[in-house]
């Protein structure tokens, strides 16, 4: 009998690694003593943000083959995101990131992939090719269009999975891992032909379409081949329009900010989240501002995804 194809919430394909975090706010780099060790990644972190919110949730990524690769599978696991795409890369180490934290806005990276990271060793004849068109939500990022063998891995797998179910492109630009950034368009743009969902911040959706005014990235992403654009403004809250015209504009929830890096994460979980409920524009977007939110007052990324009563809790009474 033939194996059945396991079918997940949701898929996520994109970076993993360990995130170094300073146990001290407000303090150079060079002056942090005592660090915090957590998964990081985008798309672990939002397939960790949707499994919090309990949906079935898998990651296909890279590590390297080293004791931190090792640390990586546990905390997968002890999230509950299935592992069994994460396989190790010999030939590079698992990347580490360090950040500083200075409230309320300003968290400095440092990204340590090189000479590659893993994560970007996907090769196309390495993807369970059924089990990603059979994903409820597939999510794919543009750090996965950076570089070979990944931008093939990615692009192969939104052309089989052919805009079955949701399909999201988190924007996710990170100019350092592009040998020439001016090149990132064109891959941007083939992957929204098979998206149906493009989520990105203004910057990232400049990136992909030229455009920074929020109404007119909407637009401009709609026009590319998505039926649904999600505009990340940062104060200024999150514009939300779908291809039948139904739009969203939800400002922010206030919370004391401690470390604001994995609130996009947990945003793109909450938003999975929202979009296999069949919410409402307006409710998903809320509840995803709100899970956000929570993360930014929090310090870790990972650890920090909260969980569905705590995003309701933070509703009700932020609710005037």
């Amino acid at each position: 009998m033939a194996e059945s194809v396991p079918r997940f919430d949701l898929i996520t394909m994109g970076r993993i690694g360990v995130d170094l975090y300073p146990l001290q706010t407000g303090v150079p780099l060079a002056e942090v003593e005592t660090f915090g060790k957590f998964l990081g990644g985008s798309a672990s972190n939002v397939a960790v943000a949707a499994a919090r919110l309990g949906r079935a949730a898998a990651v296909i990524t890279r590590t390297g083959d080293d004791p931190f690769g090792g640390y990586l599978h546990r905390a997968l696991q002890e999230f509950g995101v299935d592992d069994r795409w994460v396989t190790p890369v010999a030939a590079h180490p698992t990347p580490v990131t360090f950040c500083e934290i200075f409230p309320p806005d300003d968290f400095p990276l440092y990204f340590y992939r090189r000479p590659k990271a893993p994560d970007l060793e996907i090769h196309p004849e390495e993807l369970d090719l059924d089990a990603v068109r059979a994903a409820r939500i597939f999510w794919m990022t543009g750090t996965g269009l950076s570089e070979e063998p990944s931008r093939t891995a990615t692009l192969a797998a939104l052309a089989h999975r052919a805009k079955a179910g949701t399909t999201v492109f988190d924007l996710d630009w990170r100019p350092m891992f592009w040998s020439d950034p001016d090149q990132a368009r064109p891959h941007y743009a083939e992957a929204l032909r098979h998206a149906t969902v493009a989520v990105g911040n203004l910057e990232e959706c400049e990136v992909a379409t030229g455009v920074r005014e929020p109404r007119a990235c909407a637009e401009a992403l709609l026009a590319a081949g998505v039926e649904l654009a999600v505009v990340k403004q940062g104060p200024k809250g999150v514009l939300a329009v779908h291809r039948d015209g139904r739009a969203a504009e939800v400002e922010p929830v206030p919370v004391e900010v401690v470390n604001g890096l994995g609130a996009g994460d947990a945003f793109g979980g909450a938003l999975c989240h929202g979009l296999l409920s069949g919410w409402e524009l307006e409710r998903i977007m809320r509840y995803a501002n709100a899970a956000g939110a929570l993360v930014a007052s929090r310090l870790a990324c990972s650890s920090a995804m909260p969980t569905g009563a705590e995003v309701d809790d933070l509703l009700a009474r932020a609710t005037p």
